[in-house]
């Protein structure tokens, strides 16, 4: 049973690896996206804070543009951490999407700290003797609670708003519903194992430590106490290959909704590598049947956007 544990694991970090770089590769390769044309653009280095951009200059084209890496980061650290768009358009789903993001990440940050625990138990032991170890070991336990809790009172919260909201439950699938469920079943296993066989998280660090070095041991106790800290790391593990495979991978799109459709500002010029992607998408044919397309399949897109002037100069 522990080997297959074990291979279960790495087969769902494999599962979740590959499945990200897909969707990553997949955005990445979309056609490029209408401009937006809203400001504030984060990366304007001096303009940002008033809503200004380049264009403000005269022969902007002739000019370098100033791009701040600061100024975005400014922006897509508290909307990542804190999700400030919904909070400010949206309080009443805030209050129980923040809790279930933010203990995505405190679990996110139990998962790496356990890591790194393993890794120095295999590289440099004497450190985890020390101030470290001591560190570490209470960062495990204070993230992973917090983490885990704050998960499953989000996910609850969540889960009675999209049933109970007339305005939500049009719009709510029974993926939802299952996703929830998931999120609700996994991390109340894991915070039912912290109780009830291991509230040090050690049994866990124990099996995480194996996963980094590449060890098949199986976990020290009988029963129980040994089952419950396997189960739930399998289960974890399948969660997280499961996450993006499905809609909730935007936490991969947030990328791109930011940096090639939010704040992709990139001037057309003449003879610019914009110029050159927009011939070639402008190329392509259509086959809309729709009156106001008409496409056939051989008709481009140039043809439609020029074809009703085309048509009164003949006339």
């Amino acid at each position: 049973m522990t080997l297959i544990s074990y291979v279960v694991i790495y087969l769902a970090l494999l599962v979740f690896l590959i499945a990200v770089i897909a969707r990553f590769i997949m955005w990445s390769r979309l056609p490029m996206h209408l401009r937006w044309e809203l400001y504030p653009v984060a990366h304007e280095a001096s303009r940002a804070h008033y809503g200004g951009s380049y264009f403000e200059e005269s022969e902007w084209w002739t000019k370098p543009r100033e791009k701040s890496m600061v100024g975005e980061l400014k922006a897509m650290i508290p909307e990542i951490v804190f999700l400030v768009a919904l909070k400010e358009h949206n309080p009443k789903l805030w209050v129980r999407s923040f809790p279930f993001h933010f203990g995505l990440y405190l679990a996110a940050a139990w998962a790496a700290l356990m890591g790194i625990h393993g890794f120095l138990a295999a590289v440099a032991p004497a450190l985890l003797a020390g101030v470290i170890g001591t560190l570490l070991k209470y960062a495990i336990v204070a993230s992973g609670a917090a983490g885990m809790g704050l998960a499953i009172l989000g996910a609850v919260g969540l889960l009675h708003r999209r049933l109970s909201d007339p305005e939500l439950r049009d719009f709510t699938t029974p993926a939802d519903i299952f996703n929830l469920l998931f999120f609700i079943a996994v991390f109340g296993l894991t915070l039912a194992t912290f109780f009830t066989v291991d509230r040090a998280f050690s049994k866990f660090t124990f099996l995480v430590h194996n996963l980094v070095t590449f060890k098949m041991e199986a976990l020290p106790g009988s029963g129980l106490e040994s089952l419950l800290p396997q189960a739930s790391l399998v289960m974890l593990s399948l969660l997280i290959a499961y996450i993006p495979l499905t809609h909730m991978s935007h936490f991969v799109g947030k990328y791109f909704a930011y940096h090639a459709i939010r704040w992709k500002d990139d001037p057309n010029l003449r003879g610019g590598k914009e110029e050159a992607v927009i011939h070639k998408l402008l190329a392509q044919p259509i086959d809309w049947a729709a009156p106001h397309i008409k496409g056939d399949g051989k008709k481009t897109w140039v043809d439609a956007a020029t074809e009703e002037v085309k048509r009164s100069k003949k006339t």
